[in-house]
């Protein structure tokens, strides 16, 4: 089931945006086989072991890629896939022997998706970093301060997941041309590259409205009509009245009188209005504050943590969230009127779940999965 029903992904475990973008493909209904390394590697340790949430209904096989076995087992593999999903440094699937052109000789068709912080060339190819110095480089950071102060560190969402998602639509786009051509190429998914792509609002409002109070601090937190405000209790409500007629809807609700929606983009009546705009919404409670704006289209929202956003009535409705073995989830996105896949996806297999099925598939008989298993190759 899923708009990819019948795509075969082969993924190298690893840690981050490879594994996640294995997880959106496999949530649309690709059938994605993870090879995980004997002793877990580093997303076991971050993980405590356990079955990783981001291994959701993908099949799990344990292959010591280090031993020429291993590496020829799982170069068998890309031989039936159609895509291939590997997050390593530059170079080490080709140490392993496992790189783009060894798989291209066993299967020209395949799609060979990397995803790396700042991509397979470059000055900085080989760098170690994360989520934040590659959202740092890209530019994109810089606009999460307020007038000299340090930036805010983001969710690790906005490195990881839009570099994630950068493989995922890559990999897509890339089987659609190989379905005309016949032919398979590599996707470098870089990180840095995909949150560049991804400020393109950013870059717009700056290049529109220029530099300064009046461009890209619009959405920095320096205007007081796009910002976050604490309430009574202590809890924040968000509010983002960023057009005119919203902002004219806000004061309205709000019931502020004496501001006049001709300045809204005026930067000099900004702080004044601000300090009514904190005052006031210290007065009631985050939950009251929606309630009474509520319909007024006004651009507010409550800031939730992750257990609230999924007791939300409109995220209910929409099954957003949902709990698979006591554990809160995202259910899969986006949605699909005629190809959907099931709401709640199939759990994560343990470790080494499938490896047994998969190697029976690849011809491989019960003596010499034994054999490989003496050996520590598979397990």
């Amino acid at each position: 089931m899923g708009p990819l029903a019948g795509v075969r992904v082969l993924e190298l475990a690893g840690l981050g945006p490879g594994p996640l973008a294995g997880q959106f493909l496999a949530d649309l209904g690709a059938a994605v086989t993870v090879v995980e390394q004997p002793d877990g590697g580093a997303a076991a340790r971050l993980g405590g072991g356990g079955p990783s949430l981001i291994n959701r209904g993908k099949r799990s096989i344990v292959v010591d890629l280090k031993a020429p076995e291993g590496a020829a087992l799982a170069l068998r593999l890309a031989a039936r896939a159609d895509a291939l999903i590997e997050g390593y440094r530059p170079g080490v699937t080709e140490r392993l022997g496992l790189g783009p052109a060894e798989c291209a000789e066993v299967n020209p068709r395949l799609v060979y998706g990397r995803v790396t912080g700042w991509g397979q060339d470059g000055p900085l190819a080989q760098a170690p970093g994360h989520d934040l110095n590659y959202v740092a480089l890209s530019g994109l950071l810089a606009h999460s301060s307020r007038a000299g102060a340090a930036p805010t560190v983001p969710p690790t969402v906005v490195g990881d997941g839009i570099g994630a998602l950068a493989l995922a639509f890559g990999i897509v786009c890339a089987l659609l041309e190989a379905r005309g051509s016949g032919r398979g190429q590599v996707v470098d998914a870089a990180m840095v590259d995909a949150a560049a792509a991804a400020g393109g609002l950013l870059h717009w409002l700056a290049a529109a409205r220029g530099p300064g109070p009046t461009g890209p601090a619009l959405l920095e937190g320096e205007a007081p009509f796009y910002d976050v405000y604490r309430c009574a209790d202590g809890r924040f409500l968000s509010v983002a009245a960023l057009e005119p007629p919203f902002y004219r809807n806000l004061l309205a609700a709000l019931e502020l009188d004496g501001v006049t929606p001709a300045d809204q983009y005026r930067p000099a009546g900004w702080p004044a209005l601000r300090a009514r705009l904190t005052a006031l919404l210290a007065t009631r409670g985050r939950d009251e504050w929606c309630r009474l704006l509520e319909g007024r289209r006004a651009c507010v929202a409550p800031v939730l943590d992750v257990e609230e956003a999924a007791a939300h009535p409109h995220l209910v409705a929409r099954g957003t969230y949902h709990r698979a073995g006591g554990v809160l989830q995202a259910a899969p996105a986006p949605r699909f009127s005629r190809t959907a896949p099931p709401a709640t996806p199939p759990a994560a297999e343990p470790p080494g779940g499938a490896t047994e099925a998969v190697l029976r598939e690849l011809g491989l008989g019960a003596e010499e999965i034994h054999r490989l298993r003496t050996r520590g190759v598979v397990a």
